[in-house]
């Protein structure tokens, strides 16, 4: 559903005659004439979130290192899109919006909190980073 309302919202903004965007700032950061910093910060944000869609969809042909490496690449691709909100959006400063983007990033700084601070529950733990050394050794030759 993700990839669904950021086409969604990519597209309005492409349409849309007020900010007069067009496909190629959609697409090359940086390039627009409309909040350029801003809205190439969106189409970082968009570009990352691509590159992890592709690679899960080819992981076989990747293996396991480069897909992780790239994976990665998601906990960059959350602070910059919300940072691209907070620059780009014209309802920003609203209190409801001001709001939604506190509940956001308080949620998510709470999950990050508790990986952080709780530790491996997980039983197999130890065997599965056993195994992934071996593949991991395995795709090195």
């Amino acid at each position: 559903m993700t990839l669904v309302f950021l086409a969604l919202h990519i597209v309005t903004a492409v349409v849309d005659p007020f900010t007069n965007l067009g496909w190629a700032a959609a697409l090359i950061p940086f390039s627009s004439s409309y909040r350029a910093f801003w809205l190439g910060l969106g189409v970082i944000s968009f570009e990352l979130l691509a590159a992890i869609v592709v690679t899960s969809l080819v992981r076989g042909v990747l293996g396991h290192r480069a897909w992780r490496a790239i994976h990665w690449l998601t906990y960059a691709a959350w602070p910059v899109g919300v940072l691209h909100g907070l620059g780009t959006g014209t309802d920003t400063w609203s209190a409801w919006m001001l709001a939604i983007t506190a509940a956001c990033v308080a949620g998510v700084g709470m999950a990050i909190f508790f990986r952080l601070s709780s530790g491996s529950a997980d039983p197999l733990a130890a065997a599965r980073t056993m195994f992934r050394s071996a593949v991991d050794s395995r795709e090195a030759r």
